[in-house]
């Protein structure tokens, strides 16, 4: 009986045209509105996520076990691969990952709508595993994808990814935002990466990460797998570092990030409960560097970096990414906290400088360091080799392979110590290697281990 009075009083409330209470979710009223599908997003974005194809030669030693007189030894071997990029701008302009392209001789790339063209590099960044390629478009204007802010979307957010694994063309998966501001270590400088659910796999590298209103928030990069194949662990590159990315690199320049001039530690529980902080968070400064910017902003030891025109600074990856998305010159604020208190520092961001000169150098000889090129330690430098602060010596910048330095050297390792005497410059290390080297100090990855020669 009770049944039946409730739905005589919901029937009189749909024939009165009353409507749900406000923020309840409306129920479908035809089978239409059961429906719900991506293909709107899916009909705008896809014509303008490309398929790249790319051809390297390779050269390659053959090993016979009995060679003939005059038969070589060596040949060569051609490697095809293939991954995905997005059209950003209607003249042609392509980005993708280096790592796609890395190397290529031949780069193919192939329209949703089966055209075919050959693409130029106009310039790639391996700090950040990001690639520029242009097609000619004969004066056409091509369909492109409009780049959204990355620090507009949220956990929870859904998204669609859209590439080319496994080489099945124009691939659409869908998940949502698993994650923000992950750290991937090993994939790129910025390790701060978008992470998503969305199905990525081989050969979706390159392709796009979009939003429901069928923007770009990133470029698909890398997966977490124990088997190759996907597990619901995908991580994009941020469109903000694209779209820095895209404004540098068009024309062939190389994304810059600018220095503070303060060296940084991240905060540990324990250094949290020595500065009486709520909670370890954020980057506390060791040093000022004189006449940087920090310094004229104001910068103290102890300082502890909380935020970068307002956007959270958590650890060393975070300000990395932040400040990758900037340009010297930009004044920009910075909460620290100070001795209990929020003090708002404004920077002028600067290019990082090259002092010390480098005096690139080449090490041979019989010696342990020979196949060793070194250089002078500089903010500069330290940028290159994707550091987030600096100190004065002699950095490895390459190590040329089957060299007898290659057998404990790689680069971006620190020469820090000679015989258990510091290094300062590299004058200093062949002062010191020309006296003999019974051992060695290398810093690497923030330890610093010694090597003892015989």
């Amino acid at each position: 009986m009770r049944r039946g009075v409730m739905a005589a009083v919901l029937a009189v409330g749909l024939g009165l045209g009353l409507v749900p209470a406000a923020g309840a979710q409306p129920l479908p009223t035809s089978r239409s509105d059961l429906a719900y599908s991506f293909a709107p997003v899916v009909k705008k974005v896809s014509p303008a996520v490309v398929n790249i194809y790319t051809t390297t030669t390779a050269r390659v030693q053959r090993r016979l076990p009995f060679p003939f007189p005059g038969m070589p030894q060596d040949g060569q071997r051609v490697q095809n691969s293939l991954g995905s990029g997005v059209l950003v701008k209607a003249d042609g302009l392509i980005v993708t990952n280096a790592h796609v392209v890395k190397g290529a001789d031949e780069i193919r790339v192939v329209l949703s709508d089966r055209r075919e063209f050959d693409a130029k590099l106009v310039t790639q960044d391996e700090r950040y595993d990001l690639a520029l390629l242009r097609i000619d478009t004969m004066g056409d204007k091509f369909p492109h994808i409009e780049l959204r802010d990355s620090d507009s979307i949220e956990v929870g957010d859904v998204v669609l990814a859209i590439g080319n694994p496994f080489g099945l063309n124009q691939t659409v998966t869908s998940g949502i935002i698993s994650a923000l501001a992950r750290s991937a270590g090993g994939v790129n400088d910025s390790s701060f990466f978008i992470q998503t659910d969305a199905a990525i796999n081989p050969g979706n590298s390159g392709g796009a990460l979009v939003s429901l209103d069928g923007r770009l928030i990133g470029i698909n990069t890398a997966i977490y797998s124990q088997s190759g194949g996907s597990v619901g662990i995908g991580f994009a590159t941020p469109s903000n570092i694209v779209a820095r990315m895209v404004a540098i690199g068009e024309n062939g320049g190389r994304i810059v990030r600018p220095w503070l001039g303060i060296s940084m530690q991240r905060v540990t529980a324990d250094i949290a409960a020595g500065l009486n902080l709520p909670r370890p968070a954020g980057l506390v400064v060791k040093d000022v560097y004189a006449e940087g910017p920090g310094e004229t902003a104001g910068f103290k030891r102890n300082d502890v970096i909380v935020a970068l025109r307002e956007m959270p600074i958590d650890d060393e990856a975070s300000l990395r990414f932040r400040l990758a998305t900037l340009a010297a010159g930009e004044r920009v604020p910075v909460k620290v906290i100070r001795a209990g208190k929020e003090v708002i520092l404004e920077v002028e961001l600067a290019a990082p400088p090259e002092k010390p000169l480098r005096e690139r150098s080449a090490l041979d000889g019989r010696q342990p360091l020979s196949g060793a090129t070194v250089v002078n330690m500089s903010p500069a430098v330290a940028d290159e080799m994707g550091l987030v602060e600096w100190k004065p010596g002699v950095a490895v910048i390459e190590v040329q392979p089957g060299s007898y330095a290659a057998r404990f050297l790689r680069a971006g390792d620190m020469v820090s110590a000679i015989n258990g005497q510091d290094v300062k410059n590299v004058a200093d290390l062949k002062r010191r290697i020309a006296a003999g080297v019974q051992s060695m100090g290398v810093a690497r990855d923030g330890m610093v281990s010694t090597i003892q020669f015989r």
